[in-house]
């Protein structure tokens, strides 16, 4: 992909995410390059927002990280689903199904389907 000229400004938050999301792991750029096999030059330039990237690249920037795509788009001082997203990610994977529980038995049932 083309490096911009000016930065975009989503492509801008998708980049602060990621620096953020690697920072939080203690993750230099050349760890982060080396374990998505993308260049630490490209990796710089995506978390400036020089660069346009495919889903395919956030996916090995997400599997690099650990974590799933969805937390590289999520912008937790933005929204409040993302808020609570951020939140889920933080806690213990022994949380995780004990608060799904809590979750769905919170939920309005779906609508049934008529036969």
């Amino acid at each position: 992909m083309p490096r911009r000229t000016e930065p975009s400004p989503f492509s801008s938050k998708v980049g602060a995410r990621i620096r953020e999301l690697r920072l939080e792991r203690n993750m230099s750029l050349p760890a982060l390059g080396e374990a998505s096999s993308i260049s630490k030059g490209h990796l710089s330039n995506i978390e400036h927002g020089f660069a346009a990237i495919t889903i395919e690249t956030v996916d090995r920037i997400a599997r690099a990280l650990d974590i799933p795509p969805l937390y590289i788009l999520a912008f937790p001082t933005e929204d409040e689903r993302a808020r609570i997203a951020d939140a889920v990610r933080k806690l213990p994977k022994a949380e995780w199904k004990k608060l799904r529980k809590e979750i769905e038995g919170r939920a309005p049932a779906a609508p049934k389907k008529r036969g």
